[in-house]
């Protein structure tokens, strides 16, 4: 059910050449599958109700992808730095999760090196699966090392976008809204929004907050085993304030919809959600590893704005238990067939009804 098949030529590597060019695919769940209709991000304001509300993912992309050597030989190493587990002597020294790529294994106690003249030291103080490595960062010149990972890390992109990063990506890889650093990969639905749309939609009435959720390395891994749940989620981080709980309630009070923008908003409002209040959240944070497949009950979010995901993705299984599974696939199968642009820096598609 999660699998579709896609021409090379449809994986999009770049941006549109402004964020609200993309293209918007429109699947109404009261329709019957297949039918869909065709629009542009830009004209988003005709197709979100006054009054609604958005929300949105504020996580900013770390530039999380450190290339340097190991001390001892000189050879290739790569970090990618997952999530910060502490930081201390005033951001000198922090502790990461991080998994390691080189020729040979990195062992525990290597030193490793980043920078052009070793800028941010590294040494490894535990090794697991998987390539799963915990490394303590190090300044050895006095500058903060977030300040230094932004400087010297690169952007962590897609895999599938078979390309390395360069300048343009650090502003396009990153949301309007990205305030929270700690995502290795973007909330791609919200790359599509610029400041002038976002005007464009206050201007109408609809109502805006966002939650954070951490994107992590999980978003990449495809779904292997045969039933969903014994596929395991790795942890991400999320925050849901009161902010965002009141926001809901009054959207309940005024019965205008909720629509989230991206599947990392939805994980977070459903993580949220007041068993006792249906269709509102609590304001909570910590970590989710909840999992939406089809047959899923969802007790908060009204609407979706999505991109569209890899086959075989837990992404992909959120969105067929949104839409349906038949209606999902026969929507991206029209999308395929109208050649729009897939994945990160692909084109979107709004689900509502």
């Amino acid at each position: 059910m999660l699998d579709f098949s896609l021409p090379d030529e449809l994986i999009a590597s770049r941006p549109t050449a402004e964020r609200e060019e993309a293209r918007l695919l429109l699947v109404d769940r009261t329709q019957p599958p297949g039918e869909v209709g065709h629009s542009t991000i830009c004209k988003l304001d005709e197709h979100i109700p006054p009054g609604a509300l958005v929300i949105v993912n504020d996580t900013r992309v770390v530039a999380a992808r450190l290339l340097g050597r190991k001390l001892a030989t000189g050879g290739q190493v790569e970090l990618l730095l997952l999530r910060k587990l502490k930081s201390s002597e005033g951001g000198l020294v922090e502790h990461w999760l991080a998994r390691g790529r080189a020729s040979k294994p990195i062992r525990q106690g290597a030193e490793l090196a980043f920078g052009e003249n070793g800028e941010i030291k590294a040494h490894v103080v535990q090794c697991a699966g998987d390539a799963m490595l915990e490394v303590v960062l190090s300044s050895p010149r006095g500058v903060a090392v977030e300040k230094l990972i932004g400087i010297h890390g690169h952007i962590p992109l897609p895999p599938y976008m078979k390309r390395a990063d360069d300048a343009s990506d650090r502003e396009r890889y990153q949301t309007v809204f990205a305030r929270t650093p700690g995502a290795i990969a973007a909330p791609t639905a919200g790359l599509h929004f610029s400041n002038q749309l976002v005007e464009k939609l206050q201007s109408r009435g609809v109502k805006m907050t966002s939650i954070t959720l951490h994107v992590g390395l999980g978003t990449f891994k495809p779904v292997t085993a045969l039933d969903l749940d014994d596929h395991p989620m790795h942890e991400e981080e999320y925050f849901v304030s009161d902010e965002v709980s009141e926001a809901i309630d009054d959207a309940r009070r005024r019965k205008v919809p909720v629509i989230a923008v991206g599947t990392t908003v939805v994980r977070a409002l459903e993580t949220a959600a007041d068993p006792s209040r249906p269709g509102r959240v609590t304001a909570s944070s910590g970590e989710t590893r909840v999992l939406i497949q089809p047959g899923y009950r969802f007790r908060v979010v009204d609407a979706l704005i999505t991109n569209f995901h890899l086959p075989q993705s837990t992404l992909l299984a959120l969105v067929c238990a949104f839409a349906g599974g038949r209606r999902t696939l026969a929507a991206y199968r029209a999308a395929i067939t109208s050649s729009y642009r897939f994945y990160s820096y692909g084109d979107a598609m709004m689900v509502f009804g």
